[in-house]
């Protein structure tokens, strides 16, 4: 979803400097594709030819993410800000405002339903080293919901290793059990595995085998 804008003016600086303006971004932030060269004329006056040049927005990751979700939210009906950061390592978008747990969803499955739909519209064309990794949080949910996770692990770590017996945790989606595999990684009790099919994958939480 690149922005893209074609400009005229008396030679090709001028009218990359108008295209810049209207997008407001810098030089380094586009590509300049010239169109047209423009010419003088005889004596500056007769067949005078204005520069022609079509200039677009470099993989604007921000810009994009920010105006489909504000789209989104418009057609929600829900008043929120939106706060992007662009990082190297991903795109880290946070939603300010009243009622926001509409957004997240029971066990945030709204909002990491949303988070999915950024991503695709973000990395429409992109590939390899292009792709970026989208974070949509609100209200610091993807934090409060990795800590009560962790202790959920730590706490059905315990379980298994005092009634010597495995425990199913309820279904959860990929970026869940991974914090739960993390969690109890170096466990020296129990080793973690999923089973089933998404969306109704589980983490299966059994004592470590004695050799």
């Amino acid at each position: 979803m690149n922005r893209t804008i074609e400009k005229t003016g008396k030679n090709v600086e001028e009218a990359t400097k108008s295209a810049l303006n209207d997008l407001n971004v810098t030089r380094d932030k586009v590509d300049v594709e010239v169109l047209e060269e423009g010419n003088k004329g005889l004596f500056g006056i007769l067949g005078t030819k204005l520069a022609k040049v079509r200039v677009t927005v470099k993989n604007d990751y921000a810009y994009t993410a920010k105006t489909f979700l504000r789209n989104v939210l418009n057609a929600m009906d829900i008043k929120a800000e939106i706060h992007v950061k662009d990082t190297e390592e991903s795109l880290n978008i946070n939603l300010v405002g009243p009622n926001m747990g509409i957004l997240i969803g029971h066990r945030g499955e709204t909002l990491d339903s949303l988070q999915y739909l950024i991503s695709l519209v973000v990395n429409k064309g992109n590939t390899g080293h292009e792709y970026k990794r989208i974070l949509l949080d609100t209200e610091d949910y993807r934090h409060k919901r990795e800590e009560t996770l962790k202790r959920l692990a730590n706490r059905l770590a315990s379980k298994v290793r005092i009634q010597n017996r495995s425990v199913v945790l309820e279904p959860m989606n990929p970026y869940e059990r991974r914090i739960i595999h993390s969690a109890l990684q170096d466990n020296p009790y129990v080793i973690t595995h999923s089973e089933g099919e998404e969306p109704y994958r589980k983490v299966i939480i059994e004592l470590r085998s004695k050799k």
